[in-house]
């Protein structure tokens, strides 16, 4: 006949290891949940890697390095020069003015002589000077999105 202590104790052993099973399997189903979780965002994070690497790839080595104020006191300016740069892009003044940050009509006396670009000016003419006709027409279309729509006036 079994000592009763012995019985005893595997019962509360048996008992306390159900009650201990029970109560992991939640935090089992909850590590399993997160491991695929971590899978999946590195899927992604691999994802965007690749499209990053494709887009630069795309963009490629043409694109001109940002002109720094130090760049900009070396920047020559000649009207005949905006000129033939707007018209190689074949976009408005309007248009040239929004790529620099100045109006249509500051364009127009710069390339009439009317009037010269201040040194800020210098610094947005000579970093759009390396841009294609594409880059420039989608820098155009990024700002018109990004621009606040106006209302119509009721009268």
């Amino acid at each position: 006949m079994p000592n009763i202590a012995v019985t005893f104790r595997q019962e509360i052993t048996r008992l306390a290891r159900r009650e201990i099973r029970s109560q992991t399997q939640g935090l089992r189903k909850a590590s399993a949940q997160f491991r695929r979780d971590i899978a999946q965002l590195k899927r992604h994070a691999s994802e965007l890697k690749s499209e990053v690497a494709r887009l630069e790839r795309r963009v490629g080595k043409d694109v001109a390095p940002p002109i720094t104020e130090a760049d900009s006191a070396k920047a020559r300016f000649t009207a005949k020069g905006v000129i033939s740069r707007r018209g190689s892009l074949g976009i408005s003044a309007a248009d040239y003015g929004k790529l620099i940050g100045v109006t249509g009509h500051t364009i127009y006396q710069w390339e009439h002589g009317a009037s010269r670009p201040r040194r800020a000016q210098l610094t947005a003419l000579a970093s759009i000077r390396h841009l294609g006709k594409r880059e420039a027409l989608a820098r155009l279309e990024q700002m018109r999105e990004k621009a606040p729509k106006r209302r119509a006036l009721k009268r």
